[in-house]
């Protein structure tokens, strides 16, 4: 009882109404959920204030920026996606919010689209040296299954694409990212793609900002070869899952392309096998089977390992 009317107590305002609707949409800065509403900084944010206090939204910072989205995964969340669907589709001032949304994300869409086209030569490069993009995530995603997965965690998810593959079959997923310009471009694809369950936010892969056994499983999808410690990399990935969840790497197998490092920035030439297994059982892992996607000049493994149930 209390749980509800804090929960209405805090939404029972027409601008946090406003507010829980646009955020339902995906993440929003501050300045973005300003310019939207034509309000001032200060009054916005003791608006988001409260509604975070609430558990209507969640709140992170990424950079300078700091960032709100509806919440999830709590009898909170529930409630605040019941009221965003009980908000009245014909509203005047909910649809003039919306349509300076749509404005937001078409900027959003061009800078993406800049920073795509600037780096699109060399992301092509490396892909036409392994199986075809399709080949690769039509095994990875054999290698995942098909069973309903409560949530995921993506980590260096880049482009996002790894949240869009897996949307369908998860309640919720978030990719990590480093960098503010792979950030940018892959929300503007969850976006563009209409994904509501997916989101992503900055985080360091040596340091992932999630709490212990969050997530049924973590991904790392040609990511690990930026690593100088893969080890730590893998740990972490491994503190994050639930007893009984999985860990999937897609990597690179050992190869001689030296001008990877110079010209992508790859730090490790590919991975042996038992180095990637090593590597697992040292994070508590027990290693599963590996499915090798021979490629010419690169082969790219899959490799899985579960976290033992506890006891």
């Amino acid at each position: 009882m209390d749980l509800l009317l804090n929960g209405l107590r805090a939404a029972g305002e027409p601008t946090r109404l406003r507010l829980l609707a646009l955020c339902a949409h995906g993440e929003l800065s501050v300045t973005e959920l300003t310019q939207i509403l034509g309000q001032s900084q200060p009054r916005v944010s003791r608006h988001l204030k409260l509604l975070v206090e609430a558990g209507l939204l969640s709140r992170f910072r990424e950079g300078a920026l700091v960032y709100y989205r509806l919440a999830d995964g709590t009898d909170e969340a529930h409630l605040a996606r019941t009221l965003v669907d009980l908000l009245p589709e014909q509203d005047v001032a909910l649809n003039r919010d919306l349509s300076r949304l749509d404005q937001i994300r078409l900027k959003r869409a061009e800078l993406a689209t800049a920073y795509f086209n600037e780096n699109a030569a060399s992301w092509r490069e490396i892909r036409a040296m392994h199986v075809a993009e399709e080949e690769l995530e039509a095994e990875f995603l054999k290698v995942i299954g098909d069973e309903p997965l409560s949530s995921f965690l993506d980590i260096g998810t880049g482009t996002g694409r790894i949240l869009e593959l897996l949307s369908g079959q998860a309640e919720r997923g978030v990719g990590i990212d480093l960098s503010h310009e792979m950030l940018t471009l892959a929300r503007a694809q969850i976006e563009r793609a209409k994904l509501r369950n997916v989101h992503v936010r900055k985080g360091d892969m040596y340091s992932v900002p999630i709490e212990d056994a969050s997530f049924d499983l973590t991904t790392l999808h040609l990511v690990l070869h930026y690593s100088m410690e893969p080890g730590l990399v893998v740990e972490e990935a491994s503190r994050v899952l639930k007893p009984g969840g999985r860990l999937v790497i897609v990597d690179f197998a050992p190869h001689d392309q030296d001008h990877l490092r110079t010209e992508h920035k790859h730090v490790r030439l590919g991975f042996a096998e038992q180095e990637v297994a090593r590597l697992m059982m040292q994070a508590g892992l027990k290693v599963g089977d590996t499915h090798v996607m021979k490629g010419d000049p690169l082969t790219v493994n899959i490799w899985q390992g579960t976290k033992p149930m506890t006891h």
